[in-house]
Parts: structure tokens; sequence; C-alpha cells
């Protein structure tokens, strides 16, 4: 233990030494931070306290070094004689972090705020919200719902008013995809918190909570479900996630967090802050795609690396702890939920909905419709993806398989049903065509062997099977 204090300290301060040697690291405190320090100490000492306790406070780097800004710059304005930006973008980061920022405009985290116009982000504007919310930036107003909620983990467009002041609507916001005043995508204090930064809290399984929970994107809670989740919380005072260096393996073996799969470093690969490095499907559509091909829709430059690259990158992860059998045969596990998911419910949804929209009003969210298919993808079936792919039996059935069937037979397939029973007797020869078709495509559907049980059509054979289970299953229970 001792041995290893002794080798952080002398690689801490040969780092620095080397970065002081390229003029990266400042050998004092800068006139402009000290006079910062002064009088912050009296007006938000909280701060200055935080700085205290971070690295950044070790290595001469202060409120200058990150506020600085030249005049001219969307969101600079004069304080106290110094011209000063309220936002640190990533384009600040990579003054000294580089090769950090580098990755992460690389990741879809930074791309977050491309949510903006979206349909999820419709629904916040105009289904669940009006214009009501005005400010000098939003004249015409804007949606509370979106301001308090989207905006807040996907990042919000930040609109710079006059002296550099930020409108209220857009600030504050960390949200990881915040599009800056200076042209930048991300917000690096998303992760890393203001103005302590530190490592311990990035690496905690609660950091990515803030975002990745609810119905759609359960990860938080599904990881506190899962064996890891588990071995986490009862060992995470042996997790050393203060370690200056924090490889798998090696400075600790009790559990894996969100940052040691996707992220922290093992044995054989580094840091990374590009997140869908080791990811080998994206389960964000209502149809499961290759992370390669997300990739090359927002134009980054993880188009190049496929899928199982990045499968290769994270069983390096999984391999420092389970042996090799176990982690094939959970991503064989993963894969198969991947596929009944598709070709039970996402395949035939699609087509579905495809047939009914001649029937449907053109306006989105306008229809029942809209809500049961949004739900059954969305968030039924995202949870279901999740849960497998983190090992959460509750969300990958109960939460997940089991809400997609129900809602897929018990609303999705009646209303579709009912849509079509109605069109056929419109006076509109068209619309009692796609009435015609929609109903045709609804028994295609039914009677394939996926669905032929729900129009009482089960093979034989299987029924016989079903019948047997189920006996032997009340005679393995009943009492003696």
């Amino acid at each position: 233990m001792k041995k290893n204090l002794f080798a952080v300290i002398v690689l801490s301060v040969l780092l620095r030494v080397s970065l002081a040697n390229a003029g990266m690291v400042p050998d004092t405190l800068s006139k402009e931070s000290k006079e910062c320090i002064t009088c912050h100490k009296e007006q938000t000492p909280a701060i200055v306290e935080q700085w205290g306790a971070s690295k950044h406070f070790r290595a001469n780097v202060s409120c200058y070094e990150c506020h600085q800004a030249k005049k001219g710059e969307p969101d600079a304005y004069e304080h106290n004689g110094v011209i000063i930006a309220t936002i640190v973008s990533p384009q600040d980061c990579a003054r000294c972090h580089s090769e950090e920022v580098k990755e992460f405009v690389s990741s879809h985290h930074s791309k977050a705020a491309r949510i903006l116009g979206s349909q999820d982000n419709r629904l916040a504007e105009v289904v669940e919200g009006n214009r009501g919310f005005k400010t000098e930036g939003f004249p015409d107003g804007v949606s509370s719902a979106a301001v308090n909620g989207c905006w807040q983990c996907h990042g919000s467009e930040v609109k710079v008013l006059k002296d550099g002041k930020l409108d209220p609507a857009t600030w504050p916001n960390t949200g990881i995809g915040r599009i800056n005043p200076d042209g930048s995508e991300g917000s690096c204090s998303a992760c890393h918190s203001r103005h302590k930064f530190s490592v311990e809290q990035a690496r905690n399984p609660e950091n990515c909570g803030k975002c990745h929970m609810g119905p759609d994107h359960p990860q938080i809670e599904i990881y506190e479900e899962s064996k890891h989740g588990i071995a986490f919380n009862a060992n995470k005072h042996k997790m050393n996630l203060d370690n200056e260096k924090w490889i798998v393996g090696e400075d600790y073996n009790a559990a894996p967090t969100c940052a040691t799969c996707h992220m922290s470093a093992t044995p054989a690969q580094g840091v990374t802050h590009d997140v869908g490095m080791r990811i080998s499907w994206n389960n964000r559509p209502a149809v499961s795609i290759r992370p390669e091909v997300a990739d090359a829709n927002m134009g980054l430059p993880g188009k190049d690396i496929d899928w199982k690259t990045r499968r290769k990158n994270m069983k390096d992860v999984c391999l420092n702890c389970h042996g090799d059998p176990l982690v094939e045969s959970f991503y064989t596990q993963y894969d198969s939920l991947i596929e009944l998911y598709h070709e039970k419910f996402a395949k035939p949804g699609q087509a579905l909905m495809e047939a009914a929209k001649p029937l449907l009003k053109p306006v989105p969210f306008g229809n029942r419709i809209d809500f049961i298919w949004y739900e059954i993808w969305h968030h039924e079936g995202r949870r279901a993806r999740h849960g497998a792919s983190m090992m959460g039996p509750d969300y990958t059935h109960w939460h997940g398989t089991y809400e997609v069937a129900k809602n897929f037979y018990a609303e999705f397939i009646p209303e579709l049903e009912t849509l079509a029973d109605e069109n056929l007797k419109s006076s509109d020869p068209k619309k009692v065509e796609a009435a015609k078709a929609l109903r045709a495509k609804i028994d295609e559907v039914l009677n394939s062997d996926n669905h032929k049980w729900f129009i009482d059509k089960m093979d034989p054979e299987e029924a016989a099977r079903r019948k047997k289970e189920q006996a032997d299953f009340q005679k393995r229970y009943q009492a003696k």
C-alpha cells in the first residue's frame, strides 16, 4: 500500500514537472486569478473551497485560466477589469485536455442537444407544453417543460444577450450536449461537476444516473438491480474511487461501475471519453442498429469503427473479472433478446404503423395509436433491451418484454383493428382500400408463427408440450 502511494506521488510530481516544462502548468497563480479568489472568498466561499480541493488548485489553474475570454467573443464581458465568459466550454477545456475533448466531441454525448426539434422534443414543446415562458431570447415564448426537462440532460442552445449575459431559458444548463456560444458542443461539467471536478464523483454510478434513468432509459435502476450494482453498493469502501490511477483488476476488483465498463482504463486499454467505443448495439431506435451506423448518421468518426471491434473492447473489460465462457454466453443471451424483440414486435409494429398511416390524422401524437406505439418501442422496448445489455432481469422481463407484449396485444392490435373496421365503412374509396390493406397486414402478422397463439392457432405439438409442462408444474408444487 505504501509502495503504491509513493509511486502515485512520484508520478504526480513528475507529471507536474513535465507539464510545467511544456508550459501547460503555471509556476504560480496568475495575478488575475488571485484577484478573483480574493473577492470570491467573500462572495461565493463554497466555490473557492471546492476549487481548493481540486487538482486544478495543485496545478495553479484557477478562475481566470478557465473563464478567460477574448474581446469580441459572443459571451465575453468585462468583469472587474478582465474579459471573461460565464460558460467554460469543451473548447476552453481543450487548452489543457485536448485528447479528452477530442474523444468527447466524437461521441454521441456531445451531440445530445441535436434532439432539439425531434419527435421526442416535440412532446415537451407541443404535447406537454406551450409558449408561455417568454424571455428576451425567446420573445415568442418557449415551453417550460422542455427548458426544465429535456434540455437539462440533452443540453440547450445557449442564447447570449447584451453585455454577455445568458438568457434564463437556456442558462443555467449543464446538459451533456449543450450548444455553446463559441460553437462547440457539449459540457464537461455534466460529468465533472465544478469546481472540484472530483474524479471520485465522476466514477460513481449516480453521476450517470442524473440522465440515464426513467421509463425510456433506466440504466441506473437496471445497474442497481444487477449483480454489478449489488456488489458495488456492498463494497463501495473497497473501490478506491479517488485513486489517481484507476485500472480494473489492479486498483480495484470488488465491482464495476458505469465508468469501468464504458470509459475507464483496463490493463490493455486506456481511458476513453467516447462512450460508444465499447457498445455493440445502439438501442435507441425502434429497431436497434449497430453503433457505426448511428455514428455515420451523425457524421462522427466512429463510423469507421465496427461493432465487432467495440464488442472486443468491452469483452476486454469483462475478462478482468470473468472467464471467456461466461462473457461469450452473456453476449449470446443479449443478442437473442435483441432478435426476439426485433422479429416479434418491432419490425411487425413498424409495418403495421406504415399500413395505418393513410387512415391517421397527420399530426404527430394526434392519434391514440401514436402514443401506444411510441411507448411500446421508446419506453418498454428500450427497457427490455437495456435490461438485457446490463443483466437486469426484472427490467428485461416485467418492465420490458411483458409490457411490450401486453400493450402489443391488448392495446396496439385492438386499436388497429378498430381503425380498420371503422374505415371499411368510409365513403372515401381510398380509405376503404387503405382499411382493407391494414386489415390484411393485421391478419398476416397474427397468423405468423410468433403471434398465431393469440388467435388460437398454436401448433398442436406446441400446445401439447405446453399442456404437459403445466401439468408437470402443478404436480411439482402441489402439497404432499
